[in-house]
Protein backbone atom coordinates (compact mmCIF):
# COMPACT_ATOMS: atom_id res chain seq x y z
CA UNK A 1 0.00 0.00 0.00
CA UNK A 2 1.53 3.55 -0.36
CA UNK A 3 0.49 6.43 1.40
CA UNK A 4 0.46 9.98 -0.12
CA UNK A 5 3.15 12.47 0.88
CA UNK A 6 3.79 16.02 0.02
CA UNK A 7 7.11 18.23 0.09
CA UNK A 8 7.24 19.83 3.67
CA UNK A 9 10.74 21.26 3.63
CA UNK A 10 13.66 21.97 1.97
CA UNK A 11 17.14 22.49 2.71
CA UNK A 12 19.61 24.48 0.76
CA UNK A 13 23.34 25.05 1.72
CA UNK A 14 25.85 25.64 -1.33
CA UNK A 15 28.88 25.18 1.11
CA UNK A 16 27.52 21.36 2.09
CA UNK A 17 27.29 18.60 -0.13
CA UNK A 18 23.78 17.50 2.15
CA UNK A 19 21.10 19.39 0.52
CA UNK A 20 17.68 17.86 2.12
CA UNK A 21 14.01 17.39 1.07
CA UNK A 22 12.11 16.57 3.90
CA UNK A 23 8.51 14.61 2.88
CA UNK A 24 5.13 14.30 5.36
CA UNK A 25 2.11 12.51 5.73
CA UNK A 26 -0.93 14.57 5.61
CA UNK A 27 -3.00 13.20 8.53
CA UNK A 28 -0.71 10.14 10.04
CA UNK A 29 1.95 12.81 10.61
CA UNK A 30 5.04 10.87 9.83
CA UNK A 31 7.94 12.57 8.03
CA UNK A 32 11.21 11.88 6.79
CA UNK A 33 14.37 13.32 4.76
CA UNK A 34 16.13 12.62 1.60
CA UNK A 35 19.72 13.58 0.75
CA UNK A 36 19.85 15.36 -2.73
CA UNK A 37 22.17 16.52 -4.67
CA UNK A 38 22.41 20.33 -4.84
CA UNK A 39 21.06 21.10 -8.67
CA UNK A 40 17.86 18.97 -8.04
CA UNK A 41 17.99 20.98 -4.74
CA UNK A 42 18.17 24.05 -6.75
CA UNK A 43 15.72 22.90 -9.05
CA UNK A 44 13.07 22.17 -6.87
CA UNK A 45 13.44 25.45 -5.12
CA UNK A 46 13.00 27.15 -8.61
CA UNK A 47 9.77 25.06 -9.03
CA UNK A 48 7.97 25.97 -5.48
CA UNK A 49 8.87 30.20 -5.72
CA UNK A 50 7.93 29.48 -9.82
CA UNK A 51 11.39 31.05 -10.92
CA UNK A 52 11.58 30.73 -14.50
CA UNK A 53 14.92 30.03 -15.83
CA UNK A 54 16.25 31.50 -19.22
CA UNK A 55 17.01 27.93 -20.80
CA UNK A 56 15.87 25.10 -19.98
CA UNK A 57 17.36 22.22 -17.26
CA UNK A 58 17.08 18.91 -17.67
CA UNK A 59 13.91 18.13 -15.54
CA UNK A 60 12.13 21.24 -18.32
CA UNK A 61 13.61 18.47 -20.78
CA UNK A 62 12.20 15.60 -19.33
CA UNK A 63 8.55 17.41 -18.72
CA UNK A 64 8.69 18.33 -22.55
CA UNK A 65 9.72 14.88 -23.72
CA UNK A 66 6.34 13.13 -21.96
CA UNK A 67 4.66 15.68 -23.38
CA UNK A 68 5.62 15.71 -26.44
CA UNK A 69 5.63 11.78 -26.90
CA UNK A 70 1.68 12.31 -25.11
CA UNK A 71 2.17 11.32 -22.10
CA UNK A 72 1.41 12.74 -18.42
CA UNK A 73 2.89 12.40 -15.61
CA UNK A 74 0.36 11.17 -12.90
CA UNK A 75 2.02 10.56 -10.11
CA UNK A 76 5.44 9.80 -8.58
CA UNK A 77 6.28 6.60 -6.52
CA UNK A 78 8.86 6.36 -3.78
CA UNK A 79 8.90 2.52 -4.30
CA UNK A 80 11.99 0.93 -2.25
CA UNK A 81 14.94 1.90 0.42
CA UNK A 82 17.81 0.16 0.20
CA UNK A 83 21.19 0.69 2.32
CA UNK A 84 20.21 3.92 2.68
CA UNK A 85 18.99 4.89 -0.86
CA UNK A 86 15.70 5.76 -1.55
CA UNK A 87 14.26 4.68 -5.02
CA UNK A 88 11.55 6.11 -7.03
CA UNK A 89 9.43 5.52 -10.69
CA UNK A 90 7.86 8.29 -12.49
CA UNK A 91 4.43 6.71 -13.64
CA UNK A 92 3.16 8.13 -16.94
CA UNK A 93 -0.18 7.52 -18.96
CA UNK A 94 0.05 7.65 -22.21
CA UNK A 95 -2.81 6.46 -24.76
CA UNK A 96 -4.75 4.64 -22.49
CA UNK A 97 -0.93 2.62 -20.95
CA UNK A 98 0.45 3.31 -17.81
CA UNK A 99 4.50 3.04 -18.17
CA UNK A 100 6.70 3.49 -14.97
CA UNK A 101 9.73 4.89 -15.46
CA UNK A 102 12.97 4.21 -12.91
CA UNK A 103 14.02 7.57 -11.42
CA UNK A 104 15.91 9.12 -8.22
CA UNK A 105 13.28 10.27 -5.91
CA UNK A 106 15.03 13.66 -6.19
CA UNK A 107 14.73 14.31 -10.16
CA UNK A 108 11.30 12.51 -9.85
CA UNK A 109 10.16 15.30 -7.26
CA UNK A 110 11.89 18.09 -9.36
CA UNK A 111 10.00 17.15 -12.44
CA UNK A 112 6.63 16.66 -10.28
CA UNK A 113 6.67 19.88 -8.30
CA UNK A 114 5.74 22.00 -10.88
CA UNK A 115 2.95 19.83 -12.08
CA UNK A 116 1.42 19.43 -8.34
CA UNK A 117 1.21 15.42 -8.86
CA UNK A 118 0.71 13.27 -6.21
CA UNK A 119 4.09 11.70 -4.25
CA UNK A 120 3.35 7.98 -2.75
CA UNK A 121 5.40 6.08 -0.74
CA UNK A 122 5.26 2.67 -0.24
CA UNK A 123 4.07 1.60 3.56
CA UNK A 124 7.41 -0.62 4.40
CA UNK A 125 9.72 2.54 2.90
CA UNK A 126 7.39 5.25 4.86
CA UNK A 127 7.72 2.78 8.05
CA UNK A 128 11.21 2.39 7.90
CA UNK A 129 12.40 5.65 7.17
CA UNK A 130 10.17 7.95 9.07
CA UNK A 131 10.07 9.75 12.43
CA UNK A 132 6.41 10.91 13.63
CA UNK A 133 5.36 14.37 13.41
CA UNK A 134 7.35 16.63 16.43
CA UNK A 135 10.21 13.72 16.98
CA UNK A 136 13.57 14.75 16.84
CA UNK A 137 14.93 13.73 13.24
CA UNK A 138 18.55 13.10 13.70
CA UNK A 139 18.85 12.57 9.84
CA UNK A 140 18.00 16.40 9.09
CA UNK A 141 21.04 18.70 10.39
CA UNK A 142 19.92 21.75 11.98
CA UNK A 143 20.49 24.54 9.75
CA UNK A 144 19.55 28.39 11.03
CA UNK A 145 17.71 30.01 8.43
CA UNK A 146 19.98 32.79 8.73
CA UNK A 147 22.41 30.56 6.98
CA UNK A 148 20.72 28.50 4.09
CA UNK A 149 21.97 30.05 0.87
CA UNK A 150 19.80 30.14 -2.17
CA UNK A 151 20.62 30.82 -5.53
CA UNK A 152 20.45 34.46 -6.83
Amino acid sequence: MAVRMQLSRIFIREMSDMQIIELSEGEGGRTFPIVIGLPEAFAIERRLKGIAVPRPQTHDLLASVIRELGGTLVRIEINDLREGTFFARLIVERDGETVSIDSRPSDAIALGVSQDVPILVDERVLAEASAPAGASNDAIPDIDPDETEEED
